[in-house]
């Protein structure tokens, strides 16, 4: 392999910088999540059956085709900001969440084994924005 300069990259290739993505934060990682599954509000989404009942290594591999988790994957954005895979382990890495709040968004428990990912869209912004125990607390106290 030969290193290059990226002047010297330039003068062969076209050169597009990733830098502006690397530098999203936490919250605007989320949004963008949130605003991903929007696009499609429609979409069914598969859920992830008990992911409070796995072995933490079991369920950081979890993985599977058309849950929210891969919606986030799909995209270019997000790839570039880092998220490296749409295993559960990596989407609670990435987006800086505890396994009770990815499990607010992606389980089963709360919906059956699918969802619409505008349901989902929006356990993603309440489960980081304490909205979700706001809400819960208020159908408790009914």
């Amino acid at each position: 392999m030969k290193h290059q300069t990226l002047d010297q990259l330039h003068a062969v290739a076209k050169i597009e910088s990733s830098a502006a993505y690397s530098a999203m934060t936490r919250n605007q990682r989320i949004e963008r999540w949130a605003e991903l599954l929007e696009r499609n509000p429609e979409r069914c989404l598969g859920a992830f059956a008990g992911t409070e009942h796995l072995h933490p290594e079991a369920r950081a591999m979890m993985r599977g085709e058309g849950t929210a988790i891969s919606v986030a994957f799909e995209d270019p954005v997000l790839r570039a900001s880092g998220l490296k895979d749409d295993t559960y382990g990596e989407a609670k890495r990435f987006f800086e969440l505890n396994d009770w709040q990815l499990h607010d968004i992606v389980c089963d428990c709360h919906v059956g084994s699918t969802m619409k990912a505008r349901w989902a869209a929006t356990r993603v912004r309440s489960a980081v924005s304490g909205r979700f125990f706001a809400w819960l607390r208020q159908r408790i106290m009914r």
